[in-house]
């Protein structure tokens, strides 16, 4: 497994247009991967380590089934313990050691000798008790051997595959440098030096006096462009390389760069700052996929339930969403089902499924003019399912392949506007909505806030909403908010929708 010294440079845009269209040095096109899909190779390691428990449990429960000690009227406690106490100190040591992390130089010698530690320090506990407890070595042998032989075997497999991630870029984080200054062209050429970063554009408020690009890196616009650019759903950092003197300029750009959902990082003008920045920046989480304060272990989390209730509620709502498409057929002309693009995770351009409850003439002008009370748009089959919400239920599909969640802010049109403005320009904390999924559902709709949103101030309470939850956002309070959904839903009758 080659290690970071032979994993391609970063690679820079030539241009304002989304990365995959032109790389420099040997950095592939097709290492470019949105922001969700890299942020769900991250959260592989927690796939990695799922397959270590099962793996570990059922080959105990192999061991134990091979000397006829599994009939549940035969099996004693003293047979179990030795077993069970192998398998939790096997699976302690993994994590112990280190071995999800998958650093940016990996040494995969040491990581397979470090599985073998675990497994026969895990072998050697079970080993003990067994004999304490008079119960032989049993199974013990025959397990703990068997067991360390086939984690060897899972853990070179995700080396390997580790390995390729990280040189297609999969693991390299994105970043961009705000200030065209000797610090930060300092910083780029280290980066190129270390080649375990992306860097992917500069941005300057002194457009007059910044040169077109840095070591290579062009300069994409001034600073306030980043604010709206399409290059920010593939930034994991922003690095803010402004001299330390100019104390009034890095508050400033601070202020308004923290308006945004993407990290951001002040570089400290000095060589053993920069090492250390590039030393943190290679190591950090890519762009989180769970919230604010989650790592990847809440996303992981978040995913799974996800998967498990979504796919649950397709099954159960099949029948309605089957009855709902054939009234939608017989009550006007047009498809079934209405696409619309949205924002999602991190500002990326999401398609978000719904059932057409409009006009098909009307929908395309959905997105800029939200919907009124006694809307003439809105067909008779619409006026029903809208009242309901059940024209939301084909989003279960955007849920099962990983673009919303079944919690989290409502996804809004691109270029939704309150009144004759923007609604992403009235509240400088908008963009923070996406830093994590969108939701079916969310703490905003439960406590009222759906709908149109009409004035600035119905916009600023439903981006609070959204940034609480954010903050708080649980296992538990997404199965609280699932289930008051409905109840709360068809108790309002007040809300347009």
């Amino acid at each position: 497994m080659p290690d970071c010294a032979s994993s391609p440079a970063p690679a820079t845009m030539i241009d304002g247009a989304a990365p995959g269209l032109a790389g420099r040095g040997p950095f592939r096109p097709e290492a470019w991967l949105n922001a969700r899909q890299r942020s769900s190779v991250r959260l592989a390691v927690y796939y990695f380590r799922a397959v270590d428990v099962v793996v570990t449990v059922g080959l105990a429960l192999a061991a134990l089934w091979s000397l006829g000690d599994l009939d549940p009227r035969t099996l004693t406690l003293g047979a179990v313990m030795p077993l069970a106490l192998g398998a939790v100190a096997l699976l302690s040591l993994l994590r112990g050691l280190g071995l999800y992390r998958f650093g940016p130089n990996p040494a995969p010698l040491i990581h397979l000798a470090c599985v073998v530690v675990a497994g026969v320090a895990a072998t050697g506990a079970a080993c003990g008790l067994g004999l304490a407890l008079g119960q032989g070595l049993g199974p013990v042998i025959p397990w703990g051997v068997g067991t360390t032989v086939v984690l060897i075997v899972l853990h070179s497999l995700w080396l390997a595959l580790v390995a390729r991630w990280r040189r297609q870029g999969a693991l390299s984080p994105n970043i961009v440098v705000v200030g065209a200054t000797r610090n930060a062209e300092a910083l780029i050429e280290r980066a190129l030096e270390r080649r375990d970063l992306n860097v992917l554009g500069v941005f300057d408020d002194r457009l007059a006096r910044s040169p077109d690009s840095l070591a290579g890196v062009p300069v994409l616009g001034a600073a306030d462009a980043l604010l709206s650019h399409r290059i920010l759903p593939y930034i994991d950092r922003i690095i803010l390389a402004i001299d330390a003197e100019a104390g009034p300029r890095v508050r400033a750009l601070t202020e308004r760069l923290e308006t945004l959902p993407n990290p951001l990082t002040i570089l400290v003008d000095s060589e053993t700052g920069r090492n250390a920045v590039l030393t943190r920046l290679a190591g950090a989480p890519l762009a989180q996929i769970g919230g604010g304060v989650s790592p990847d272990g809440r996303a992981f989390v978040k995913r799974l339930q996800d998967l498990i209730i979504g796919g649950l509620a397709l099954v159960a709502a099949a029948p309605v969403m089957a009855v709902i498409a054939l009234a939608i057929r017989l009550d006007s002309p047009g498809p079934i089902f209405f696409r619309q693009r949205r924002h999602g995770f991190n500002q990326e351009a999401i398609v978000v499924w719904k059932f057409r409850s409009m006009r098909h003439a009307a929908a395309d002008a959905t997105a800029s003019r939200q919907i009124t009370a006694g809307d003439d748009r809105v067909t008779r089959v619409g006026r029903f399912i809208r009242a309901t919400s059940l024209d939301e239920l084909p989003q279960i599909f955007n849920v099962l392949t990983g673009e919303m969640s079944l919690v989290g802010p409502r996804p809004h049109a691109i270029g939704m506007k309150t009144g004759d403005t923007e609604s992403a320009l009235l509240v400088a904390e908008y963009a923070h909505r996406h830093r994590i999924k969108p939701g079916m559902t969310g703490w905003a709709a439960v406590k009222g806030s759906r709908g149109p949103v009409n004035t600035e101030a119905e916009v600023r309470r439903r981006v609070e909403l959204d940034m609480d939850y954010i903050e708080r956002q649980s296992f538990w309070l997404d199965l609280w908010i699932l289930l008051i959904t409905v109840p709360v839903l068809l108790g309002d009758r007040a809300a347009v929708r």
